[in-house]
């Protein structure tokens, strides 16, 4: 093995700028990953960025199986990208009124 090699890239470490419970979307620059446990605000915490994971969505609309998906500031997967962050693909669709979809993280 190559001896700068330094892990897998799929979990990086991060700086909560607010208080993350596990489990909850957050961008990291211009990366998306999930909180793997509760980051308190100003310390650092495991991030995975790869893998797929159920996130929230807003109720109304639906999302298509492979739409190219973004993370809002509010931490909300959208089909919108104007303003929001890049966050993978729906690895399934999400129909109106759903709050959750299944979403494959990409960078």
């Amino acid at each position: 093995m190559a001896k700068n090699y330094e892990s897998v890239g799929e979990v990086i470490q991060a700086t909560a700028a607010d208080d993350l419970a596990s489990g909850t979307p957050v961008a990291v620059g211009s990366l998306v990953g999930v909180a793997l446990t509760n980051i308190a605000s100003g310390e650092t915490g495991s991030v995975q960025i790869a893998g797929v994971f159920s996130l929230p969505k807003a109720s109304a609309g639906a999302i298509a199986q492979g739409a190219k998906v973004y993370l809002t500031s509010g931490g909300i997967i959208t089909t919108t990208a104007s303003g929001n962050t890049a966050a993978g693909f729906a690895e399934s669709a999400a129909a109106d009124g759903e709050t959750t979809v299944k979403v494959l993280l990409s960078h």
